[in-house]
C-alpha cells in the first residue's frame, strides 16, 4: 500500500471521527433547552435531532462543504500531510473543550486547523484572506444576530400571549419547541456536517483519487451518518452548560432561543458562510436572558464561553502546526 493511499484513508477515517464528534460535542446546541425544558426526554430529543442532521442536505446543498474545501486555503498548496495534521489539531480541541464543558465551536475548530497547518507547510501565502476575512467576521455577526433575533421573538411573545397565564403558555410553547427544535438540527446538520465533507473532497483531490473538487454521493451520506449518530450519543457535559449556567431555560426561551438560531444557521448556508452552531444558539440563550432581565444572564459562564471562542481558531491552529511539524518528522 503506498503512502499517498495511506494517508488518504486516514484523512477520511479522521474527518468521518471528527464528524461524530462534532455530532456529540455539538448534541447541546441541537438539544439542550428542549431537555432542560423537559419537552422531550435525552433519549427521545437526541433521536429526533439525529434524525433531522439529514434533512439540510436534501433542502440546502453543500455550499459550505465547497467553501471549506476551496475557501479556506489556496487548494494548489494543500497536501495530504496538512489536512491530516489540521484534522488531529482540531480533534485535539475538541477533546479538550469537552472535557472542560465549554461550547466551543467545531467548525472554527477545524477552520482554525487548516489555517495553522497550511502555515506550517508553506507560510502565509496558503490563506486566502477573503474566505477567512468573511469567517472571522461572523464570528463576531452570528451570534449577535442570534442574540438579536431572539431577543425579539421574545419581546414579540411577551406582547402577543401578555394575557395567556403560565400554564396555558407552557403547554403552547412544548409544542411549538418541537417545530423550533427540529428546525434548529436541520441547520447543525447543514453547517457541520457539510464541513467534514469538504475536507474529504479535498483530500480526494489532492491524492489525484479525483480529477476534480467535488462531493461523491458516499462521502455525503458517510458525514451525515458520523455527525447523526454522534447527536444521538449526546455530550451530556455541555448540554448541562448551554441548558442551565446561561440563564434559566422554559418552553417559551427555548422556542426563541432555537428559532432565532434556524433563521441564522440557514441563512448562512445558503450563502455558504460556514458559521458556529455553538456562537448561534449561544447568544440567542442570551439574547433571551438579556430581555427577560439582564441579571437573569449568568454573565460569568457567558464570558468564559465567549473567551473560548475568540481562542479557538488561534490555539487550533497552534495544535494543527505542531502536529504537522511531528508528521513531518516522519
Amino acid at each position: 500500500m503506498d503512502t499517498t493511499l495511506i494517508l488518504v484513508i486516514a484523512v477520511i477515517v479522521l474527518a468521518i471521527s471528527f464528524d461524530f464528534l462534532n455530532g456529540f460535542h455539538d448534541a447541546a446546541n441541537s438539544i439542550a433547552t428542549i431537555v432542560v425544558t423537559k419537552t422531550l426526554t435525552p433519549g427521545q430529543a437526541v433521536i429526533m435531532a439525529g434524525l433531522a442532521n439529514f434533512v439540510g442536505y436534501f433542502t440546502f446543498g453543500v455550499a459550505i462543504a465547497k467553501t471549506v474545501g476551496k475557501g479556506i486555503i489556496n487548494i494548489e498548496h494543500i497536501t495530504l500531510t496538512v489536512v491530516l495534521a489540521a484534522l488531529v489539531g482540531a480533534i485535539i480541541w475538541n477533546i479538550i473543550t469537552w472535557l472542560l464543558g465549554l461550547p466551543t465551536s467545531s467548525s472554527h475548530a477545524l477552520i482554525g486547523g487548516l489555517i495553522g497547518s497550511a502555515v506550517a507547510s508553506a507560510g502565509f501565502k496558503t490563506i486566502v484572506l477573503d474566505g477567512i476575512v468573511k469567517i472571522v467576521l461572523f464570528i463576531f455577526l452570528a451570534p449577535i444576530i442570534g442574540m438579536i433575533a431572539a431577543s425579539i421573538f421574545t419581546i414579540l411573545i411577551f406582547w402577543i400571549f401578555q394575557k395567556t397565564t403560565p400554564s396555558k403558555a407552557n403547554s403552547i410553547f412544548k409544542k411549538l419547541q418541537l417545530v423550533s427544535s427540529f428546525w434548529y438540527s436541520i441547520g447543525h446538520g447543514t453547517n457541520d456536517a457539510q464541513k467534514s465533507m469538504g475536507i474529504i473532497a479535498l483530500a480526494l483531490f489532492t491524492g489525484k483519487y479525483i480529477d476534480s473538487f467535488r462531493l461523491d454521493p458516499w462521502v455525503v451520506i458517510s458525514c451525515y451518518s458520523a455527525i447523526s449518530i454522534g447527536t444521538m450519543m449526546g455530550g451530556w457535559r455541555i448540554v448541562k452548560t448551554m441548558g442551565t449556567k446561561i440563564t434559566k431555560i422554559r418552553p417559551m426561551e427555548g422556542f426563541s432561543a432555537e428559532t432565532a438560531s434556524a433563521m441564522v444557521l440557514i441563512g448562512t448556508a445558503h450563502f455558504g458562510i460556514p458559521v458556529s452552531t455553538t456562537h448561534v444558539i449561544a447568544g440567542s440563550i442570551m439574547g433571551v436572558g438579556a430581555v427577560e432581565k439582564g441579571a437573569g444572564v449568568r454573565w460569568v459562564t457567558a464570558r468564559r464561553i465567549i473567551w473560548a471562542w475568540f481562542l479557538t481558531i488561534p490555539l487550533t491552529a497552534l495544535c494543527s502546526a505542531l502536529t504537522y511539524l511531528v508528521i513531518s518528522l516522519f
